[in-house]
């Protein structure tokens, strides 16, 4: 248990539940969920993401059911990412719970799902809250199962800056 003990130390203690929290262009912040995080070992915690579904509006987008959240600029809608992953975090390294906030936009005009444009919260600690910005990233990149599950999909080299204020869902805290 000591090598769980030094989570805390950067700030954010990923022990216990935690709200996960929308913040739009608007400077509107919605509760969206919470995330579980529970010790595990090797100084690392579990993680169980858990959507309010009651804050989200269901869209038909090319034959699939999303949970988004609607807006008059852009609808941000979730995709969970569809393949068995670790569900583990720590302290230098945030990509799994990452990878489970995967969002996709659009104009509320669009039909269908358009997956090449996907938003990847990349989080950072920042006191006792993580914090998400967005990313680009095309969703496409996981129609298929990757070779390696161990192995986040999304790295550096497949995620791409995104100057502030362009995505209405503008951030994401978990806190």
């Amino acid at each position: 248990m000591a090598a769980v003990a030094a989570l805390p130390a950067a700030g954010f203690d990923f022990t216990g539940t935690r709200s996960l929290i929308a913040v739009t262009a608007d400077g509107a912040k919605t509760t969206i969920g919470a995330v579980q995080f529970t010790p595990a070992e090797g100084g690392a915690a579990s993680f169980k993401l858990t959507l309010k579904t009651g804050v989200f509006t269901d869209f038909f987008l090319s034959m699939r059911e999303f949970k988004c959240l609607p807006a008059a600029k852009e609808v941000s809608c979730h995709v969970p990412y569809p393949y068995p992953n670790p569900g583990t975090v720590s302290a230098g390294n945030l990509a799994w719970l990452e990878h489970s906030l995967l969002f996709l936009h659009k104009s509320p005009a669009e039909f269908g799902a358009k997956l090449w444009n996907g938003s990847y919260y990349a989080f950072q600690v920042r006191g006792d809250a993580l914090v998400g910005t967005p990313e680009a990233v095309d969703l496409n990149a996981i129609a298929a199962p990757p070779r390696d599950a161990s192995v986040p999909p999304f790295g550096k080299a497949q995620r791409h800056e995104v100057p502030p204020g362009t995505r209405w869902l503008a951030a994401l805290r978990i806190e």
